[in-house]
């Protein structure tokens, strides 16, 4: 077992959350994490209904394990019920990211719930600290989904000489060895998204996990092009990392001329309901290459810590 701040506040046996990912982390994923000794979280995006939230929150209630929610700032600010089902399915953990979780965290807190936010800057970090924000998530360009331009080891170090909040590491950690490095570096422990899109617990769909599993780590592209073409407000700051694809191919570096083209819009459309992933987006980080078998959550969560530890002996060896 791995000890860290974040496991002994959560009471947890892996320092291992999994990221919030609209589209892919329901209750189902959260309740693996969690039996996996983890903190498995449910994303919520920008058009989730609140009574799937609730819901969703029941599972791994049903099987005694937390979890946590994942809200978008920017999303609040229009739908703020979400925020009110969040707090509904009593998580131990809601992260507010992508814009100023400050009017959240004072409810939250009154809940009796811890708030997270990812930042993927110093000028973020300064945000969660007036946010009065009690995680902080250190969210590398390496992520899959919507993310910053920074690589994660060069931001964590950053985030950790600035802050005396527990820290989260996020983008490309996928392997016992990368929490191992992260954890050395000073982090409480892993955000990990990429790794678990491959699971069967995961809401995505068969033929999504077996295009996952046949990428390579350099077939992704950070783009805002699935964006623009849906008509999401999403702050261009975040564009999102995905699998490259026809719609990329022909699209990324030409968003000025994506705007209010209909017939592009209806094609994102139209693949998303048909599972056309040639032109649906498949939101997945550079470690997707890393993905080569469909396993429970749990399963890899529990590999994850086995394989940490194991690198954690081997580096303690080392320095001796």
């Amino acid at each position: 077992m791995i000890t860290t701040a974040l496991t002994r506040w959560f009471d947890l046996d892996a320092p291992v959350f999994g990221a919030p990912m609209a589209g892919a982390a329901g209750g189902e994923l959260a309740r693996a994490v969690g039996l996996g000794g983890g903190l498995g979280m449910i994303g919520v995006g920008a058009d989730t209904d609140p009574d799937w939230v609730v819901a969703q929150g029941r599972l791994p209630a049903e099987a005694d394990v937390s979890h946590g929610v994942g809200l978008m700032a920017w999303v609040l600010e229009r739908r703020p019920e979400l925020l009110a089902a969040a707090i509904a399915t009593e998580p131990v953990l809601v992260s507010v990211s992508f814009g100023d979780p400050g009017p959240y965290v004072g409810p939250l807190h009154d809940a009796g719930i811890a708030v997270a936010t990812a930042v993927n800057s110093l000028a973020d970090l300064d945000r969660a600290h007036a946010a009065g924000a009690d995680v902080v998530v250190a969210q590398g360009t390496e992520a899959g989904g919507h993310t910053g331009r920074r690589a994660l080891l060069p931001l964590l170090q950053e985030v950790l000489a600035a802050t005396d909040r527990p820290v989260l590491a996020a983008g490309g950690v996928a392997t016992g060895a990368g929490l191992a490095a992260v954890l050395v570096a000073g982090a409480a422990g892993g955000w990990i998204g990429t790794p678990l899109l491959a699971c069967p617990e995961a809401t995505n769909t068969p033929a999504v996990r077996a295009r996952l599993r046949a990428a390579g780590g350099d077939e992704t592209v950070l783009t805002s092009a699935f964006d623009i073409a849906q008509g999401l407000a999403w702050p261009a700051r975040w564009p999102g990392r995905a699998l490259v694809n026809a719609f990329t191919e022909t699209w990324h570096g030409r968003e000025d001329e994506l705007r209010g083209d209909t017939a592009a819009a209806d094609q994102v459309r139209r693949a998303r309901a048909e599972g056309d992933l040639e032109h649906a987006p498949v939101y997945a980080g550079e470690s997707v290459g890393l993905l080569t078998a469909e396993r429970s959550a749990t399963d890899v969560v529990r590999t994850l810590v086995a394989d940490a530890e194991t690198a954690l002996q081997r580096a303690a060896r080392m320095v001796r």
